[in-house]
């Protein structure tokens, strides 16, 4: 099984510890979010990863030098002359993860014990072009779904801005994990170029393909992009592991 894991952030929201270091290498627990996240991806199967870098991108090769790429093929996806966010990252990497299995994206700042083979069987059996990971939880902007679980728009809540694919009555709000899984058929039909958000694309593609959503609220799940996000990866890691 393929898998990218989005490691080229410049990891803004944790400035103080990303100022000499990328927000790949930060670690909980003593581990790089890097490493629990390849070591995640290699627990559910996968065997080849590209890794998208940018940002002290030499600090994110030089360590998966030190312990010999965990054990799998890992491939590099350069992107330190121009940073291409999740869809012109994904672009940039698609020669690695086509073929005819469908992949993971993984984003590196997400803690979570997801169970990425049942999320995978998931999408293969609704034949999706691609399945979101989603949760019930606050956030300011949403994924729209309808109620046979198909995106269908996309919600800013603080500043209002509203994107719909579809026409459909009461769109149930979910806050996308930063995890999925998807086709390679996608490379033939998105039509953005450079850098931009896969949702963008996502956004366009519902309208005549199916985007699925996999809730998975029995998980635990951060988003350890800020500093006290890290806090309480930490304190709640050491009681679930204890």
């Amino acid at each position: 099984m393929k898998a990218m894991l989005f490691a080229a952030g410049l990891g803004t929201r944790l400035q103080q510890i990303t100022k000499d270091c990328p927000k790949a290498l930060v670690k909980v627990q003593g581990k790089t979010l890097l490493q629990h996240n390849i070591e995640q991806l290699k627990r559910h199967g996968c065997t080849s990863i590209v890794v998208n870098v940018h940002h002290f991108a030499e600090k994110i090769i030089q360590e998966l030098d030190q312990h010999q790429n965990f054990g799998l093929e890992i491939i590099i996806s350069d992107e330190s002359e121009h940073l291409l966010e999740t869809g012109g990252g994904l672009l940039k990497a698609a020669p690695h993860l086509q073929g005819s299995e469908p992949f993971i994206a993984y984003n590196v700042d997400v803690l979570s014990n997801i169970n990425l083979q049942k999320l995978y069987r998931q999408h293969l059996q609704n034949k999706a072009l691609a399945t979101l990971a989603v949760r019930d939880r606050k956030s300011s902007r949403y994924l729209l779904f309808d109620n046979n679980k198909e995106l269908c728009g996309w919600e800013n809540t603080k500043t209002e801005e509203l994107k719909m694919s579809k026409a459909t009555e009461s769109p149930q709000q979910k806050a996308f994990s930063g995890i999925q899984v998807i086709s390679p058929e996608v490379f033939n039909l998105i039509r953005q170029k450079g850098s931009f958000s896969i949702t963008h694309s996502y956004l366009d593609l519902a309208k005549k393909h199916r985007i699925a959503a996999y809730e998975h609220n029995q998980d635990y799940w951060f988003d350890v992009g800020k500093p006290e996000r890290l806090l309480s990866a930490e304190n709640f890691l050491n009681k679930y592991k204890s």
